[in-house]
């Protein structure tokens, strides 16, 4: 199953905490370091992102947001400044495998990479204890179809 970006920001909301930035090469381009890896990496601010990269009360909100995530109050999205540029870690990231909704089509839970639940709702979260938290089924496409007819049945929608 493929994943799609929502643009939510949840992903760069902590990875201020991961890249800080080493120093600016110039007003857009910048050395920035893994502060776990301790990899070096040059980014630089896509042209039709610098008016967004240069508002910072994205850092009031979420203080501990990557150097170059940004909300633009447009449309309300979340957006990479320096995404065609951004490190191998960004470029792999997919914060999850499915997506799911309740009935009236609001995010009850997240499936992470790891068949892991980050569930939202406590009806969700009991059909995953008791159902799917038992299926030890090595083959990830069989469990997968399996997890989703159990929480489709339970009256859950699935977007991947």
């Amino acid at each position: 199953m493929s994943f799609e970006c929502q643009q939510c920001g949840e992903c760069c909301s902590y990875l201020g905490l991961v890249f800080c930035i080493v120093k600016p090469c110039n007003p857009y381009t910048f050395l920035i370091e893994n502060q776990y890896t301790g990899m070096k990496h040059k980014v630089s601010v896509s042209p039709h992102m610098h008016h967004l990269y240069d508002d910072q009360t994205i850092f009031t909100e979420r203080p501990d947001a990557c150097p170059f995530f940004r909300r633009d109050d447009k449309d309300g999205l979340h957006y990479c400044t320096v995404h065609l540029t951004r490190p191998d870690i960004c470029q792999e990231y997919g914060c999850w495998r499915f997506l799911i909704l309740d009935s009236s089509g609001n995010r009850a839970g997240r499936v992470m990479q790891s068949r892991h639940l980050h569930a939202e709702d406590p009806d969700l979260e009991k059909i995953w204890d008791t159902s799917v938290r038992t299926l030890h089924e090595p083959d990830d496409k069989v469990w997968d179809q399996k997890m989703c007819d159990i929480v489709r049945r339970a009256g859950f929608q699935i977007r991947s």
